[in-house]
Formats: structure tokens, C-alpha cells, sequence
């Protein structure tokens, strides 16, 4: 029995939180693939485990996976097989294997197989779980917020980080508090327009363009790494930062 290859497709689930992802774990050894299916539930993923490859087609109400933990060392079709095909048929999802086989050979086989990333056996649950976080910033990079440690003082017009304290002017601190209030923290164009009390032209868009440069380079002297503030096309930005809002 083949995995049907069309139940990987990954379509984006507007339901999701962000940093979550379905992931499906390959693995025969079931006291492992028990906790590694636990492990990852804990952090807030949709998880499920099988035994083999051939098992995925028998998984009842499988769901779009965006990642697959796979064992190299399965009954049946084995783990490089497995991810070789399905990375031929859905280049974009995420592929970690899971293996004790330690050779640089068997690295460069996993590799030019389809892994993402290649873990060897023992290991660690910190470490497969940072994995993961890895690989949901290619996965899901329009819904990943990146720690910043930033704070915006709505009062003092400062904004507060790692690396430095910038000052605002007022209508920076202002741009900033409505991205943070907003949904998803994006915001469409006309919107931010409307924040300068000015009208909606060609005029008006080409100096908002130049704000968010400026805005950009303040966050990143504070202490933002990038993405800061994402263009979307056609509809305006995203703040793509977690930040905390000081009204005192």
C-alpha cells in the first residue's frame, strides 16, 4: 500500500494559531513515537503518530500535514523512500528525520533525500522541539511573530529593546501602537493613511512607504531583527514582532 501523496498537501488553515502545524510522526518504536507525539501536542501542535509509512493511508481522518518526523528504520517502505517521494510531491512541506544511522554517508543520504533536518538517535525533546521552531519560520512565515522584547511608551514616545532606547515622534508611536492593537497585527494601507488625517493618493501612499522605512531602521536599532515590517502586496503591512504597549 502507497501513501496517497495528495492528503500531504498543505493548504494554509486560517484557524490555526500561529507556530502551529500539523505534524505527523513516522515512527515503529511505540513508546517513542508516544512521546515524541506528546511532546510536540504539549507545545501546541496538531499531532499524530504512525508506524509506518504504509500506515499513513490508514489513518482515519488524516489531516493536512506540514511536517513529517520520520524514522529511517521502518517496516516496510523505509523512512529515505518515504520522504524522498512525498519531497518530490510537495517540495514545501517540512521533513525532519529522525535516525540512529550517524555516518557523514547516511547524513548526505538524508540530505539529498528530502531531510530538512537530520537528528540522530538519542535525542533530546529540547532538541527535536527546536527543530520544529525552526522549520516553522520557512513553513508558516507570514504567521510567525519573532520575540523581540521590545516596548513601546505611548507617554514618553520611547521605544525600549535589547540593543538600545530610540525615540519616536508622535506619529511613529502611533503607527506602531495601532499595528500592535490591530488583528494579526496588519493593517491595510488606507488605514494607515488615515492615521496622518490625510488624504488617500498616490501622494499619501509614497510617504507612508518612506514612514515605514524609518520605522524599520528605528526597530532594528533597537534591537528588531528581520522580518521588522512586511509589504503585503496590494494591501498594505504587518508588523511581524511581539511588542508591549506602556500607556502609564
Amino acid at each position: 500500500m502507497l501513501v496517497n501523496l495528495a492528503n500531504l498537501a498543505k493548504p494554509v488553515n486560517p484557524s490555526a494559531m500561529p507556530n502551529t502545524l500539523n505534524i505527523m510522526v513516522v515512527e515503529d518504536h511505540d513508546a517513542l513515537r508516544d512521546v515524541t507525539v506528546e511532546a510536540l501536542a504539549q507545545r501546541g501542535h496538531n499531532v499524530r503518530g504512525v508506524d509506518s509509512a504504509e500506515a499513513l493511508t490508514d489513518e482515519p481522518g488524516l489531516f493536512p500535514i506540514d511536517l513529517l518526523v520520520i524514522d529511517l528504520n521502518l517496516p516496510g517502505e523505509d523512512g529515505l523512500s518515504l520522504a524522498t517521494r512525498i519531497r518530490a510531491a510537495q517540495p514545501d512541506i517540512g521533513i525532519i528525520m529522525v535516525t540512529a544511522r550517524n555516518q557523514v554517508r547516511d547524513r548526505m543520504a538524508g540530505y539529498d533525500g528530502g531531510a530538512d533536518i537530520y537528528l540522530t538517535k538519542p535525542t533530546s525533546s529540547e532538541e527535536l522541539i527546536a527543530a520544529v521552531r525552526a522549520l516553522t519560520r520557512r513553513i508558516r512565515p507570514d504567521e510567525v511573530l519573532l520575540p523581540a522584547a521590545l516596548t513601546l511608551s505611548l507617554t514618553t514616545l520611547m521605544l525600549h529593546g535589547p540593543q538600545a532606547n530610540v525615540s519616536l515622534s508622535s506619529h511613529e508611536a502611533a503607527l506602531l501602537a495601532a499595528f500592535v492593537r490591530a488583528k494579526e497585527q496588519q493593517l491595510e494601507t488606507w488605514q494607515l493613511i488615515e492615521l496622518t488625517d490625510k488624504p488617500i493618493s498616490e501622494g499619501s501612499k509614497k510617504a507612508l512607504e518612506v514612514q515605514i522605512v524609518r520605522l524599520r531602521k528605528k526597530l532594528q536599532q533597537a534591537g528588531a531583527a528581520e522580518p521588522i515590517i512586511k509589504a503585503i502586496r496590494g494591501l498594505g503591512y504587518r508588523l511581524c514582532l511581539k511588542m508591549t504597549l506602556n500607556t502609564d
